[in-house]
Protein backbone atom coordinates (compact mmCIF):
# COMPACT_ATOMS: atom_id res chain seq x y z
CA UNK A 1 0.00 0.00 0.00
CA UNK A 2 1.12 3.59 -1.05
CA UNK A 3 1.62 5.72 1.88
CA UNK A 4 0.14 9.37 0.93
CA UNK A 5 2.34 12.41 1.27
CA UNK A 6 -0.40 13.72 3.80
CA UNK A 7 0.17 10.82 5.85
CA UNK A 8 3.86 11.32 6.04
CA UNK A 9 3.81 14.45 6.59
CA UNK A 10 1.45 14.02 9.79
CA UNK A 11 3.95 11.00 11.01
CA UNK A 12 6.96 13.90 10.65
CA UNK A 13 4.64 16.59 12.73
CA UNK A 14 4.12 13.68 15.52
CA UNK A 15 7.39 12.72 15.46
CA UNK A 16 8.71 16.16 16.02
CA UNK A 17 6.42 17.07 19.01
CA UNK A 18 7.36 13.74 20.58
CA UNK A 19 10.68 15.15 20.61
CA UNK A 20 9.58 18.56 21.41
CA UNK A 21 8.13 17.09 24.90
CA UNK A 22 11.19 14.91 25.51
CA UNK A 23 13.38 17.88 25.34
CA UNK A 24 11.12 19.81 27.70
CA UNK A 25 11.35 17.21 30.22
CA UNK A 26 14.76 16.05 29.89
CA UNK A 27 16.99 18.76 28.29
CA UNK A 28 17.94 19.99 30.87
CA UNK A 29 18.81 16.31 32.80
CA UNK A 30 22.21 15.11 33.05
CA UNK A 31 22.95 12.44 30.91
CA UNK A 32 22.66 9.02 33.07
CA UNK A 33 19.02 10.94 33.57
CA UNK A 34 18.40 10.98 29.86
CA UNK A 35 19.80 7.98 28.92
CA UNK A 36 18.21 5.70 31.98
CA UNK A 37 14.98 7.35 30.90
CA UNK A 38 15.62 6.35 26.92
CA UNK A 39 17.11 3.11 27.42
CA UNK A 40 14.29 1.77 30.45
CA UNK A 41 11.09 3.98 30.38
CA UNK A 42 10.77 5.82 26.69
CA UNK A 43 11.86 3.31 24.04
CA UNK A 44 12.82 -0.22 25.59
CA UNK A 45 14.00 -2.72 23.44
CA UNK A 46 13.61 -0.56 20.55
CA UNK A 47 16.54 2.19 20.82
CA UNK A 48 21.01 1.36 19.95
CA UNK A 49 23.90 3.58 20.44
CA UNK A 50 25.41 4.18 17.17
CA UNK A 51 29.24 4.60 18.06
CA UNK A 52 32.39 5.49 16.19
CA UNK A 53 35.10 3.89 18.66
CA UNK A 54 36.71 7.32 18.41
CA UNK A 55 38.62 8.96 20.49
CA UNK A 56 35.79 10.22 22.74
CA UNK A 57 33.51 7.34 22.11
CA UNK A 58 34.19 5.65 25.74
CA UNK A 59 32.43 8.16 27.64
CA UNK A 60 29.41 7.97 26.55
CA UNK A 61 30.02 3.92 26.02
CA UNK A 62 30.78 3.79 29.78
CA UNK A 63 27.38 5.58 30.85
CA UNK A 64 25.34 3.29 28.96
CA UNK A 65 27.02 0.25 30.30
CA UNK A 66 25.86 1.26 33.12
CA UNK A 67 22.40 1.66 32.82
CA UNK A 68 21.78 -1.50 30.55
CA UNK A 69 25.12 -3.43 28.68
CA UNK A 70 22.54 -5.41 26.54
CA UNK A 71 21.78 -2.40 24.66
CA UNK A 72 22.47 -2.74 21.03
CA UNK A 73 26.24 -0.86 19.86
CA UNK A 74 25.92 0.15 16.23
CA UNK A 75 29.46 0.29 14.33
CA UNK A 76 29.59 1.25 10.91
CA UNK A 77 32.24 -0.89 9.83
CA UNK A 78 33.75 0.71 6.59
CA UNK A 79 36.41 -1.40 5.59
CA UNK A 80 38.73 2.06 5.71
CA UNK A 81 38.99 2.22 9.55
CA UNK A 82 42.33 2.21 11.35
CA UNK A 83 43.67 -1.43 12.38
CA UNK A 84 43.71 0.85 15.88
CA UNK A 85 40.26 1.85 15.77
CA UNK A 86 39.13 -2.19 15.09
CA UNK A 87 41.34 -3.07 17.96
CA UNK A 88 40.18 -0.73 20.25
CA UNK A 89 36.40 -1.56 19.38
CA UNK A 90 36.57 -4.95 20.51
CA UNK A 91 39.06 -3.84 23.59
CA UNK A 92 36.59 -1.62 25.02
CA UNK A 93 34.01 -3.78 23.98
CA UNK A 94 35.17 -6.50 26.39
CA UNK A 95 36.15 -4.22 28.87
CA UNK A 96 32.44 -2.19 29.34
CA UNK A 97 30.67 -5.54 29.10
CA UNK A 98 28.86 -4.62 25.81
CA UNK A 99 26.78 -7.88 24.69
CA UNK A 100 25.55 -6.65 21.60
CA UNK A 101 27.74 -4.91 19.55
CA UNK A 102 26.68 -4.81 15.40
CA UNK A 103 29.47 -4.51 13.25
CA UNK A 104 27.70 -3.40 9.48
CA UNK A 105 29.51 -3.18 6.59
CA UNK A 106 28.35 -1.95 3.09
CA UNK A 107 26.66 -3.58 0.58
CA UNK A 108 28.68 -5.32 -1.56
CA UNK A 109 26.81 -4.31 -4.63
CA UNK A 110 27.09 -0.87 -3.75
CA UNK A 111 30.65 -1.12 -3.89
CA UNK A 112 31.59 -2.85 -6.58
CA UNK A 113 29.35 -0.39 -8.68
CA UNK A 114 30.78 3.14 -7.34
CA UNK A 115 34.28 1.61 -5.69
CA UNK A 116 35.73 -1.35 -7.08
CA UNK A 117 39.11 0.31 -6.79
CA UNK A 118 38.41 1.40 -3.08
CA UNK A 119 39.86 4.88 -3.91
CA UNK A 120 36.06 6.73 -4.16
CA UNK A 121 37.14 8.44 -0.94
CA UNK A 122 39.45 10.41 -3.24
CA UNK A 123 36.88 11.21 -6.07
CA UNK A 124 33.67 12.04 -4.67
CA UNK A 125 34.06 11.75 -0.66
CA UNK A 126 30.48 12.34 -0.17
CA UNK A 127 29.05 9.76 -2.10
CA UNK A 128 32.15 7.46 -0.19
CA UNK A 129 30.56 8.13 3.23
CA UNK A 130 27.19 7.79 1.84
CA UNK A 131 27.62 4.01 0.75
CA UNK A 132 30.23 3.29 3.56
CA UNK A 133 28.40 4.85 6.52
CA UNK A 134 25.05 6.31 5.50
CA UNK A 135 22.93 3.21 3.49
CA UNK A 136 24.55 0.80 6.14
CA UNK A 137 22.99 3.25 8.99
CA UNK A 138 19.52 3.09 7.52
CA UNK A 139 20.14 -0.61 7.15
CA UNK A 140 21.21 -1.19 10.63
CA UNK A 141 18.66 0.93 12.40
CA UNK A 142 15.78 -0.65 10.73
CA UNK A 143 13.29 -1.81 13.42
CA UNK A 144 14.45 0.78 15.88
CA UNK A 145 12.22 3.67 17.57
CA UNK A 146 15.35 5.81 18.54
CA UNK A 147 19.02 6.39 18.82
CA UNK A 148 21.91 7.61 20.89
CA UNK A 149 24.97 9.49 19.19
CA UNK A 150 27.89 11.37 21.28
CA UNK A 151 27.65 14.47 19.31
CA UNK A 152 28.60 17.49 21.65
CA UNK A 153 28.04 21.39 20.81
CA UNK A 154 31.49 22.34 21.87
CA UNK A 155 32.36 20.24 18.33
CA UNK A 156 31.12 23.57 16.84
CA UNK A 157 29.65 23.42 12.77
CA UNK A 158 26.32 21.78 12.69
CA UNK A 159 26.60 20.63 16.36
CA UNK A 160 26.78 23.97 17.48
CA UNK A 161 23.39 24.28 18.16
CA UNK A 162 21.95 20.18 18.57
CA UNK A 163 19.18 19.42 21.30
CA UNK A 164 19.10 16.43 23.78
CA UNK A 165 16.07 15.16 21.56
CA UNK A 166 15.46 15.81 17.73
CA UNK A 167 13.08 14.23 15.37
CA UNK A 168 14.89 12.85 12.32
CA UNK A 169 13.89 10.32 9.34
CA UNK A 170 11.37 8.85 10.99
CA UNK A 171 13.32 8.51 14.39
CA UNK A 172 14.16 10.26 17.92
CA UNK A 173 17.77 10.76 18.15
CA UNK A 174 19.28 11.26 21.79
CA UNK A 175 22.16 13.39 22.21
CA UNK A 176 22.83 12.71 26.20
CA UNK A 177 26.22 14.52 25.79
CA UNK A 178 25.26 17.64 23.45
CA UNK A 179 26.19 19.87 26.66
CA UNK A 180 29.38 18.48 27.41
CA UNK A 181 32.62 20.06 26.71
CA UNK A 182 36.34 18.88 26.34
CA UNK A 183 37.11 19.42 30.36
CA UNK A 184 34.23 16.94 31.26
CA UNK A 185 35.38 14.36 29.14
CA UNK A 186 38.84 14.51 30.37
CA UNK A 187 37.30 14.48 33.91
CA UNK A 188 35.19 11.20 33.02
CA UNK A 189 38.42 9.18 30.97
CA UNK A 190 40.52 10.10 34.41
CA UNK A 191 37.57 9.22 37.19
CA UNK A 192 36.32 6.21 35.32
CA UNK A 193 40.07 4.66 34.40
CA UNK A 194 38.69 4.36 30.68
CA UNK A 195 40.99 3.26 28.11
CA UNK A 196 42.18 5.92 25.47
CA UNK A 197 41.96 5.16 21.66
CA UNK A 198 45.72 4.13 20.60
CA UNK A 199 45.62 7.26 18.05
CA UNK A 200 45.32 9.78 21.05
CA UNK A 201 48.34 10.14 22.07
CA UNK A 202 49.55 10.68 18.59
CA UNK A 203 47.29 13.49 18.08
CA UNK A 204 44.74 12.31 16.62
CA UNK A 205 41.61 14.28 18.00
CA UNK A 206 38.96 13.21 16.14
CA UNK A 207 39.24 9.41 14.46
CA UNK A 208 37.28 8.49 11.33
CA UNK A 209 38.60 6.20 8.35
CA UNK A 210 42.08 6.38 7.89
CA UNK A 211 42.25 7.86 4.53
CA UNK A 212 40.02 11.01 5.46
CA UNK A 213 41.59 11.19 9.28
CA UNK A 214 44.68 13.52 9.96
CA UNK A 215 46.33 14.46 13.20
CA UNK A 216 44.93 17.48 14.72
CA UNK A 217 45.98 17.74 18.41
CA UNK A 218 45.26 15.89 21.48
CA UNK A 219 41.42 14.27 22.26
CA UNK A 220 40.83 16.82 24.50
CA UNK A 221 42.87 18.91 24.98
CA UNK A 222 43.36 22.93 22.91
CA UNK A 223 41.34 24.83 21.41
CA UNK A 224 37.48 23.46 21.25
CA UNK A 225 37.00 24.29 17.90
CA UNK A 226 39.62 22.35 16.49
CA UNK A 227 38.57 19.23 17.92
CA UNK A 228 37.12 17.90 14.53
CA UNK A 229 40.09 19.85 12.42
CA UNK A 230 41.70 16.74 11.26
CA UNK A 231 38.92 15.03 9.63
CA UNK A 232 38.80 15.77 5.66
CA UNK A 233 41.19 18.28 5.93
CA UNK A 234 41.11 20.64 2.94
CA UNK A 235 37.80 19.81 1.49
CA UNK A 236 35.71 21.56 3.24
CA UNK A 237 33.29 18.72 4.22
CA UNK A 238 32.74 18.37 8.36
CA UNK A 239 30.14 15.66 8.61
CA UNK A 240 30.05 11.95 7.02
CA UNK A 241 26.35 12.33 6.48
CA UNK A 242 24.60 9.91 9.13
CA UNK A 243 23.50 12.99 10.91
CA UNK A 244 21.62 14.47 7.77
CA UNK A 245 24.36 16.73 6.32
CA UNK A 246 22.86 18.61 3.84
CA UNK A 247 24.57 17.21 1.10
CA UNK A 248 23.70 13.65 2.26
CA UNK A 249 20.27 14.29 1.23
CA UNK A 250 21.72 13.99 -2.17
CA UNK A 251 23.53 11.24 -3.08
CA UNK A 252 22.83 8.43 -5.00
CA UNK A 253 25.34 4.89 -5.22
CA UNK A 254 26.82 5.74 -8.75
CA UNK A 255 30.38 6.29 -9.14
Amino acid sequence: MTVRPAANQDRALRLRERARLLELRYGAADSETVLEAAIKHVFPGRIAVVSSFGAESAVLLDLVARIDPATPVIFLETGKHFDETLAYRDRLAERLGLTDLRSVTPAAEDLARADADGKLWQRNPDLCCHLRKVLPLQRALSGFSAWINGRKRFQGGLRGGIPVFEAETGRIKVNPLAHWDAAQLREAFENRGLPAHPLADQGYASIGCAPCTAPSGSPVEGAEADARSGRWQGSGKTECGIHKAPWARHQTPRA
